[in-house]
């Protein structure tokens, strides 16, 4: 069996007397594509934070695979309004020390479809463009694995489709995808396996699927009963 990309053990955060995480462990295969789902509050942001070392757990450790790299794609766009969308590119492929900047540049603006908006500075773009340009900084480096917070939530129904061609794409060249979603047909859809958490506590581990499976009715009204049985409704 391959080694796994990244191994979560034993996670735990607090901020202040709040529990944001306890005892959350899991591994990650190469070219999987993982959602991490649950209600607000329930951790998604705090789990990618450490798991891209954003943050420190409190408890536990996160370990990834020798020598791989991790690319971190916050919620919040993390690139300079003021700068063009290829300058923007151009500044965090010296920042993340890609061995072929351009090539890494002009091969990130075709895959992504930004290259006609190359010239346009960010801060007039939509918040779907912004969000577009925020994935391709967190992929300019080639990582390994990729964390996504809420990858999809400012698209539009087409640059959405769009997104996922893509990273369905790298997944299948072997890059390994966690995502947060609150979308559980965007979750079922893509993910080969789901988290669910539940205040701060990992609630399932496995495919979407087996939830809908043993409840009744549409997967959004499964997916509230199952939290309710298990104390979280």
């Amino acid at each position: 069996m391959a080694a796994p990309t990244l191994r979560a053990s034993a996670l735990g955060k607090r901020f202040g007397a709040r529990v944001a995480l306890r005892d959350v462990s899991f591994e990650l295969g190469r070219g999987e594509i993982l959602a991490v789902i649950g209600p607000n509050g329930a951790g998604k942001t705090t789990l990618l934070s450490l798991l891209a070392g954003a943050s420190e757990p409190d408890e536990g450790e996160v370990a990834a695979g020798a020598g791989e790299r991790l690319g971190w794609v916050p919620q919040q766009t993390a690139v300079y309004s003021k700068l063009s969308v290829l300058e923007n590119l151009q500044l965090f492929a010296r920042l993340e020390g890609v061995g072929d900047p351009d090539a890494a540049v002009a091969e990130m603006l075709e895959q992504t479809g930004l290259g006609e908006r190359a010239g346009e500075q960010l801060g007039r773009l939509s918040g779907g463009n912004r969000q577009r340009v925020n994935i391709a900084v967190g992929l300019l480096a080639d990582p390994a694995v990729v964390l996504l917070d809420e990858p999809s939530a400012s698209l539009d129904p087409r640059q959405r489709e769009r997104l996922w061609r893509f990273i369905s794409a790298r997944a299948q060249g072997g890059t390994s995808i966690v995502f947060a979603t609150h979308d559980i047909g965007e979750a079922e859809r893509y993910s080969d396996r789901v988290l669910v958490l539940a205040d701060g506590e990992l609630l399932y581990s496995g495919p979407l699927s087996e939830i809908g499976a043993r409840l009744d009715g549409d997967r959004e009204s499964a997916f509230v009963q199952f939290l309710r049985e298990r104390g979280h409704g």
